[in-house]
């Protein structure tokens, strides 16, 4: 068992938005409030059409980070997922329609930005991740991502402002045995220390994360010089970057020298996903029928299989609304009803023969 958690996370500008003079969109917060350990980093998207993303990500971060030191049991011990999903980004989604208010903007998308987080209390974790960035596992055996960029075949990722966000958000509950680390990074990080086609993460990010090992402050200093230094410092056309580590006091490190720095590529496949869904359709199809046979039903159309959804475009479905005959309860009240009526009208007759008399 750990002996406490260290927290930490930096933020910095990169080259691409200094030489437009725009302000950096990555943001990121690390605190530890309420018996809950909490880093959450998130990129502001890039774009004309996202103009205030660096506010959408400065929100998300704080939003988020907020929400899981006050209410990590209750969002922890919900076994639907779906339902601590759709809370997560309700909770941004009110958020943001303030910011929309406050500076009247037209469309919330202009807030648009991905989101990375981690939270332990006591022995459990929850992590979770929306759009392109990485986040790594570093134990005493090694480092390997936990989850890995979210981006299609055309680069493109997914934002929390997405009509259907909570579809896209990853969420994983767990514990933090034989974990040494949790290290965070948004694309201007991921870029240059994970190699995506053999899902190496290289081990520079292990020795990033040791470095707060020495306490927070020390930590953070550290790791922002190397990433101005050796990521951002190394291209004019570097992205913005941000860096978060939650670091299990008095657990054991890797060896540096028994960390893999190369790994072959994966092998490669042209099946997709969509072609899978597919595919099943008519599968599923029959095994409606056949379920339907065994109830005792009769199928008189074939009906639209639930839709499986891919991994680029997946919308809700709304449930069909049920068309019901009347139930004998209904046809009981009718008849309580006339009989009701029946008996005001007989006690108003009494009563106007009983004035009359």
């Amino acid at each position: 068992m750990y002996k406490g958690i260290t927290v930490g996370a930096v933020t910095t500008i990169g080259n691409k938005h200094v030489n437009r003079g725009t302000p950096c969109e990555d943001a990121s917060f690390a605190v530890t409030k309420n018996g809950v350990s909490v880093v959450c980093i998130a990129d502001g998207a890039g774009g004309k059409q996202y103009t205030d993303a660096r506010f959408g990500s400065d929100c998300a971060v704080h939003v988020i980070t907020d929400t899981l030191c006050e209410h990590f049991d209750a969002l922890y011990s919900e076994n639907r997922e779906a339902a601590v999903r759709g809370y997560l980004m309700a909770k941004l989604r009110v958020a943001f329609a303030d910011i929309m208010e406050e500076r009247t903007l037209d469309v919330i998308d202009r807030l648009s930005c991905t989101l990375l987080f981690v939270a332990v209390k006591d022995r459990r974790m929850m992590i979770g991740h929306i759009g392109d960035g990485l986040i790594v596992r570093i134990s005493p055996s090694g480092v390997s991502p936990i989850s890995m960029p979210q981006n299609d075949k055309d680069g493109k990722t997914y934002f929390v402002t997405a009509a259907h966000a909570d579809n896209y958000m990853r969420l994983l509950k767990t514990t933090v045995d034989d974990v040494h680390a949790i290290a965070l990074m948004t694309d201007g990080v991921q870029d240059s220390v994970y190699n995506e086609e053999a899902g190496l993460v290289k081990p520079v990010v292990a020795k990033m994360a040791e470095t707060f090992a020495s306490g927070r402050e020390e930590g953070e200093k550290s790791v922002l010089e190397t990433v101005q230094k050796y990521i951002v410092g190394s291209s004019n056309v570097s992205d913005d970057a941000s860096f978060g580590v939650m670091l299990f006091e008095g657990t054991k490190a890797p060896d540096p020298s028994c960390l893999e720095s190369e790994a072959a590529k994966f092998a490669s496949s042209s099946e997709s996903f969509k072609e899978l869904s597919l595919a099943i359709k008519p599968e599923l199809i029959k095994a409606h029928e056949i379920i339907s046979k065994c109830a005792g039903e009769t199928v008189e159309t074939q009906p639209e299989p639930e839709k499986v959804p891919d991994t680029v475009s997946a919308e809700k479905q709304e449930p069909e609304k049920e068309t019901k005959e009347p139930s004998r309860i209904s046809k009981i009240s009718i008849i309580l009803l006339i009989a009701g009526i029946v008996l005001c009208v007989i006690g108003a007759i009494e009563l106007v023969l009983s004035l009359k008399g």
